[in-house]
């Protein structure tokens, strides 16, 4: 639905929502016949939602496209991903609260590790505490660029961001992450004419942290993603009247959340800290992204028994969420990442909707294969998952006479 028209249906109201999105939720039997590590966890508060709500599982993108982090997380606010879309670099700029400039252009860039032919043998560099990145983002701070301001900044473990500024710069680049590992990281091949200054910069970039990292162990390269400029969107809280805050302590996420207005909640990394946030400014609030990343990293760390692990520590701290009497409550995630594949998938991600006027399905548990048989649908578009909770909380007026 355009956001015109919901903007126009959005009406005020005391209730409260809560989106609770544990990234990569989504998974796989390791073996044919086994349960995901959604249903291999013991969830019981979780099971209790679905059977009192309803449940589904929700499709971001399209059936068969694999779904990044940030067009994911848009279609769960609402934005249609394909239409609005935005670049890791930007989201990554934002997380951080690095105050990007009309005409910047920003990627993301992980720390790497290649062999002696320049084969890329760990993407993550054996996943590098922060200290150890702002160390090198240090290091690299002595490259110098004909014609542009150079800004790199630390993010978060092997992650950090890149910032260009200057006169007649562009982000359609492609990335230099293969995704995999066994080749050489790829070249920033300009999209356009107007972008062949700034893939030049960038190569000479990465040819010179080369140089300079070459004698680090294991972070001797770099890989470059999502290289992007700030765009211009309708708001979050402006198009669905809510006072919108996130809990979210890793940047990226901080960052989608920040590109939608929604107001960003200072908060600690583990779910005790989120949760006591959560009670500190339940008042002055209306509707609260609340996020976990840590499933997702177990996923693509390939760490079955660990996925399983934190689902079930998300679905201990339920009570307390439900204590404070949400309206509206929805558990899912933004994609699947299932440890049997170690990368995000293609696969319809669970859902459960819990309210006092939703009807309730048939479903009693809360996995895969039994959100399949949801009365939301074994392929809901994500992006319709806000109007439904809005109208859950009775925040929507009637269409039309």
């Amino acid at each position: 639905m355009a956001f015109e028209t919901i903007e126009q249906l959005a009406k005020p109201a005391e209730s409260k929502m809560v989106l609770l999105v544990m990234d990569g939720l989504g998974g796989l039997p390791l073996r044919p016949g086994d349960l995901t590590e959604l249903e291999k966890a013991n969830t019981p508060n979780l099971d209790r939602l679905a059977k009192e709500g309803i449940c589904g599982l929700h499709q971001p993108i399209a059936a068969g496209i694999t779904p990044g982090s940030g067009p994911a997380h848009l279609a769960l606010f609402g934005y249609d991903p394909v239409r609005y879309t935005v670049g890791r670099g930007v989201l990554a700029a934002l997380g951080i609260g690095f105050a990007l400039q009309d005409g910047d252009v920003a990627a993301r860039g992980n720390f790497c590790t290649v062999d002696n032919n320049g084969i890329v043998i760990d993407r993550r560099a054996g996943r590098i505490p922060t200290e150890k990145n702002r160390e090198l983002c240090q290091k690299l701070l002595q490259i110098a660029l004909p014609g542009v301001e150079l800004f790199i900044e630390p993010v978060k473990d092997y992650r950090f961001l890149l910032v260009l500024r200057g006169q007649n710069l562009s982000g359609e680049l492609a990335d230099t992450d293969p995704q995999v590992t066994g080749l050489k990281p790829l070249p920033p091949v300009a999209a356009s004419a107007r972008s062949e200054q700034t893939a030049f910069l960038v190569e000479r970039f990465i040819e010179k942290a080369g140089e300079i990292l070459a004698d680090e162990s294991p972070a001797n390269m770099v890989l470059m993603r999502g290289f992007s400029q700030k765009p211009d969107w309708p708001l979050f809280p402006v198009t669905f009247g809510l006072k919108a805050a996130a809990i979210a302590a890793y940047p990226m996420y901080r960052g989608v959340s920040r590109l939608v207005g929604m107001d960003i909640l200072e908060t600690g990394s583990t779910l005790e800290d989120k949760l006591q946030t959560l009670k500190n400014h339940w008042a002055g609030h209306d509707f609260f992204f609340f996020h976990v990343k840590e499933t997702d990293s177990a996923g693509e760390d390939g760490d079955f028994n660990r996925k399983v692990s934190v689902i079930e520590q998300v679905d201990r701290i339920i009570p307390e969420i439900m204590s404070l009497k949400p309206d509206v409550i929805a558990v899912t995630g933004d994609h699947s990442t299932p440890a049997l594949l170690k990368s995000h998938s293609w696969h319809p991600v669970p859902v459960l909707l819990h309210s006092y006027y939703c009807r309730s399905d048939k479903v009693a548990e809360f996995g895969e294969r039994s959100c399949v048989n949801g009365a939301l649908g074994p392929r809901l578009r994500t992006t319709e998952l806000i109007p439904l909770m809005m109208a859950n909380a009775n925040r929507l007026v009637k269409f039309g006479a």
